[in-house]
């Protein structure tokens, strides 16, 4: 199990996810259960599936739509794709700009989470625009994971 919180710094295109969306925060009790639903029901309910336009095969997990003083964000589970082909579920952009991209080698649950508790504590220059991590692969419990910061010019 390798977790290496060196990171690159890389200029993204604007782009576009579509999925399901709920809100939740990291002081909520339930955020842990929110998130895992989100990815029950777009796997179980063949979401997956139909969404159509795909700019790629991995799935995306998109924290957006920040709010400080009530410490929640949106986050929306779903595909990157090139255009919406989808009204029935949310389309978020994720503003074009500087990345930090985290590469994450493990478990797609515990792993991906201490990742992002090391992510948190770091001293970012964030811009809480849209976070989100990109599923390359998940075989057997082992994926790797890129989870990508959006920070200030």
């Amino acid at each position: 199990k390798l977790i290496t919180m060196d990171y690159e710094i890389v200029e993204q295109k604007e782009k576009q996810v579509v999925g399901l969306t709920a809100r939740t925060g990291n002081l909520d009790p339930d955020c842990q259960k929110i998130i895992g639903g989100l990815w029950q029901d777009i796997m179980d309910k063949q979401i997956a599936e139909s969404i159509r336009n795909k700019a790629n095969g991995y799935f995306v997990g998109l924290y957006s739509n920040y709010d400080f003083k009530e410490m929640t964000y949106d986050v929306t589970v779903g595909c990157e794709v090139t255009a919406n082909g989808n009204p029935e579920l949310t389309a978020k952009t994720l503003p074009a700009g500087r990345y930090a991209m985290f590469r994450v080698h493990g478990d797609v649950v515990k792993d991906v989470s201490e990742a992002w508790n090391t992510i948190w504590a770091l001293p970012l220059e964030r811009t809480f625009t849209g976070d989100y991590e990109e599923y390359v692969s998940n075989e057997n419990g082992a994926a790797d994971v890129n989870i990508y910061i959006a920070l200030k010019n």
